[in-house]
């Protein structure tokens, strides 16, 4: 396993990120697919033998028990200095008024909320889980700054969103003396590269380090076109974003299909590589719901795709619209 600072940051986090969605009470959140705790923690353990220490979770996820599984689970399996443990925050926790967003309330609720769940002192990267623009910046930003002057986070992180947006939050922090985002976990792999345009050349010129989430496109890069999986056909986050380009992500997947055969290892290793060969990128967030996936991961690390690879993994690309995240109000 391979360790890599976070952009100009200090922070080493493991050249794969385990991502925790994937672990969770079903009927408290809407994934079917989701492991409970029994079935999950074989998976976090084989993360943590195969060198890989940085976790991802979100408060979000399967109503916080995502976090508590895997805060127990870090906690029975290795101490809290060797793993870097990052969650997230703006999803609805609970219904009515301050219930959801990024105010100073609902995040200094939140980040209290989210240590009891992972039985912690403290995240090592607090990331906002998207943009909120109901919000003044300048209120997010200060609040986020006082957590992590409080101890509660080590460094903070953003998630998918216009490169306006994000420039505008770390101009404001600088404007403010307050702590920057050093991290960008942002919608990027093969059938989505949009984020190659504004963001990600804007994340090299300032330090921040990318931790691209779906680097498999929900697993439509890792089969055969047509294939298909449960969690394909109960995830509606699947239908969003990946959806008016079957012509064209199936040229890719074909391409990806290809090299892999000439290569004898799996589709998942090569669209991995690809991925983590971007200059921008630093740690690929992958779910891990069999072993394989684990496997695969890691096995990645040790691929080095060829220029000729490179450009046919890439030369089937349409444009299109980036997804994951929607488009403010005051646009």
């Amino acid at each position: 396993m391979d360790y890599l600072k976070l952009g100009s940051s200090g922070l080493e986090v493991s050249a794969i990120t385990l991502g925790c969605m994937s672990y969770g009470i079903a009927d408290r959140g809407n994934h079917e697919w989701t492991l409970d705790e029994e079935t999950s923690r074989p998976f976090i353990q084989k993360a943590l033998e195969l060198g890989i220490t940085t976790f991802d979770t979100a408060n979000v996820y399967s109503d916080g028990t995502s976090e508590e599984i895997v805060g127990r689970a870090l906690a029975d399996f290795t101490n809290r200095e060797n793993v870097v443990i990052a969650t997230k925050l703006n999803g609805a926790m609970r219904p009515g008024p301050n219930g959801r967003g990024l105010s100073r309330l609902h995040i200094m609720n939140q980040i209290d909320a989210s240590l009891r769940r992972l039985g912690t002192d403290y995240v090592d990267l607090y990331q906002i889980h998207r943009w909120d623009d109901s919000v003044p910046i300048e209120e997010t930003m200060e609040a986020l700054h006082d957590v992590v002057k409080a101890g509660k986070a080590r460094y903070i992180g953003a998630s998918s969103m216009f490169a306006w947006q994000f420039a505008k939050a770390q101009y404001t922090a600088d404007l403010g003396g307050w702590t920057r985002f050093v991290s960008m976990q942002d919608h990027y792999n093969l059938i989505q590269r949009e984020e190659e345009r504004e963001m990600h050349p804007f994340c090299l010129d300032q330090g921040v380090g990318v931790l691209p989430w779906s680097p498999l496109a929900r697993g439509r890069l890792t089969r055969p076109w047509g294939e298909s999986s449960f969690r394909d056909t109960t995830d509606d986050v699947s239908a969003r974003v990946y959806s008016g380009t079957e012509d064209a992500d199936h040229r890719v997947v074909d391409a990806v299909t290809q090299v892999a055969a000439n290569r004898g290892v799996s589709q998942a290793q090569v669209a991995l590589a690809w991925v983590r060969q971007q200059p921008a990128v630093t740690s690929p967030i992958v779910g891990a719901t069999k072993q394989h996936h684990l496997d695969d991961a890691v096995a990645s690390l040790a691929i080095t795709l060829s220029t000729e690879e490179l450009t046919a993994l890439s030369a089937p690309y349409t444009p299109r619209e980036p997804t994951g995240f929607s488009t403010p109000r005051v646009l």
